[in-house]
């Protein structure tokens, strides 16, 4: 049997569909992370290029890796629970994405972090519109504004009442912008760089 034939069978394609979500997750962490991490490391870290580089790779294997792997746990527990129970119920993707989400994501460092806080943000704008679709509050009028307005304030008021609670590279962002801008005694450090 050929492997287009063996691709087309049925009866393996649960198995080659986690295969191919393997390789999905791994390609998209890598298209996502490396050029996030290209363009941070040579605007924020210092170092020898060797060092910069070490760290993108290092970063690009990390992310790439994790969503592989998460994607991989995530469709082996829905085709399990879909075959010890003849379905799929709506709780299915939840009970994955937390064993998944544990196993893959539960370690606490920078690359786990931005993952789940993008997570987090989505997924409370999409509870929120959730709430509006199954009419469980009212389409509030102007949210975007509003929103924006509260989560500023309570960014700069944590920035400058509690700045240790906030993740380094925000409160990092946040010096450069606010705390930085304050020091200046020359053209040269007011204007043309930083410090």
């Amino acid at each position: 049997m050929d492997l287009t034939t063996l691709l087309a069978d049925e009866r393996y394609h649960d198995l080659f569909a986690i295969i191919k979500g393997f390789r999905n997750g791994a390609v998209y962490g890598a298209k996502i992370r490396f050029p996030h991490a290209l363009v941070m490391t040579f605007l924020f870290r210092s170092g020898s290029l060797k060092d910069k580089f070490k760290f993108i790779l290092k970063a690009t294997y990390q992310h790439s890796r994790n969503l592989a792997f998460f994607v991989t746990i995530y469709k082996t527990l829905m085709v399990a629970q879909r075959l010890i129970k003849g379905k799929e119920d709506s709780a299915d993707a939840f009970v994955a994405g937390v064993v998944g989400g544990y196993i893959i994501f539960g370690n606490d460092n920078n690359i786990n972090q931005q993952i789940v806080l993008y997570l987090f943000s989505r997924i409370m704008v999409g509870i929120a519109k959730l709430s509006v679709k199954k009419e469980i509050i009212p389409q509030p009028p102007h949210t975007f504004p509003i929103f924006a307005a509260v989560v500023w304030g309570i960014v700069m008021w944590l920035f400058r009442q509690e700045r240790d609670v906030l993740q380094g590279s925000l409160q990092a962002s946040m010096q450069y912008l606010y705390n930085d801008s304050e020091v200046f005694s020359t053209f040269r450090n007011w204007l043309w760089h930083n410090r």
